[in-house]
């Protein structure tokens, strides 16, 4: 096992390897930094997006969030009762975004060979009272990455909870537009073109522009969008697949704890370029959708004392 630290930043990189697989996991906000498997050629495919060590992730890529994924409108909801304002920290569009933790060092708790795992606590902030522990370990085996997130509720009342993560799927080095990409939902959840935030009730996909549930080519796709309804396969998980121009098949799995995926396409065109690659593909698990402390879809609640566990992976197929 190998640890590094940059000395100007003093973020810790954990490097984890199994099998054909090897990762990079960093402590700001618990981030897959990479994740390569050793193909049949004898050369390493790249499974996710990466950036320099020590820097700012780009796009918040591989990140962390917790303890809600995507935006609160306004950073205001009502919990039992009891209502909640949390920072503004997508000013642009007036939401919470991302949670309270994706920014933060996380502590480490155990490094192995093939393995670590990270802590954190959320902590009393403005706007959350619900003192919540977390930990994330990453693993590999010869069947690829599995996270697994826990959380604690360390308080005497009730907590809402959510977590997702920002995760860069990448199929090789095939361009994105020479990809395909296939997604087991059934529904979508509108957001609005503005402050991206859920504009109706969920939609049926079947015969819509957003229906991969048969693979479909990305050149000049345009996504940023939260699908539900996954549908698992034999095994219990749900996937989604990009498949490369080189024949290259990266596959992000969820267990049935993570009941949605925000697929986003990163594009210059958008002013969102990913560095170094331009268009590229973010597929984030999440337990629950956009504003979903306000719609109440999917939030789970942590009785005092409870611990929450769930799980996803990327694997080459």
């Amino acid at each position: 096992m190998a640890e590094q630290v940059d000395t100007a930043s003093d973020v810790r990189t954990y490097r984890i390897e199994s099998g054909p697989y090897h990762a990079e996991v960093v402590s700001t906000g618990a981030g897959l930094r990479m994740l390569e498997c050793m193909m049949d050629d004898g050369d390493p495919a790249k499974l996710t997006e990466t950036w320099a060590a020590g820097k700012k992730p780009p796009l918040s890529a591989g990140l962390v969030l917790a303890p809600w994924p995507n935006r609160i409108r306004d950073g205001s909801f009502t919990f039992e009762g009891h209502h909640h304002q949390l920072e503004i920290t997508e000013q642009a569009r007036h939401n919470a975004i991302h949670g309270l933790v994706r920014r933060r060092e996380w502590q480490l708790d155990e490094h192995t060979d093939s393995s670590v795992t990270q802590s954190i606590e959320v902590g009393l902030t403005a706007g959350w009272t619900y003192p919540i522990h977390l930990t994330v370990t990453h693993k590999l085996d010869d069947d690829g990455l599995t996270v697994t997130h826990t959380a604690t509720n360390n308080g005497d009342a009730r907590a809402p909870f959510g977590v997702g993560v920002h995760a860069f799927l990448r199929a090789g080095d095939s361009p994105l537009d020479e990809c395909t990409l296939a997604i087991p939902a059934a529904v979508r959840l509108p957001l609005d073109s503005h402050r991206n935030l859920p504009a109706g009730i969920s939609e049926p996909l079947r015969g819509t522009t957003f229906d991969f549930r048969e693979a479909r080519e990305l050149a000049g796709v345009q996504l940023d969008t939260p699908f539900g309804g996954l549908v698992p396969d034999i095994d219990g998980l749900s996937r989604v697949v990009l498949t490369g121009s080189d024949g290259t098949v990266a596959a992000l799995w969820t267990d049935a704890t993570f009941r949605w995926v925000q697929v986003f396409v990163a594009d210059p065109e958008n002013d969102q370029a990913y560095p170094a690659r331009g268009r590229a593909l973010a597929v984030e698990p999440m337990t629950c959708p956009p504003d979903a402390f306000n719609t109440g879809i999917d939030v789970i609640v942590l009785e005092p004392g409870q611990t929450w566990t769930g799980s996803w992976g990327i694997q080459a197929l």
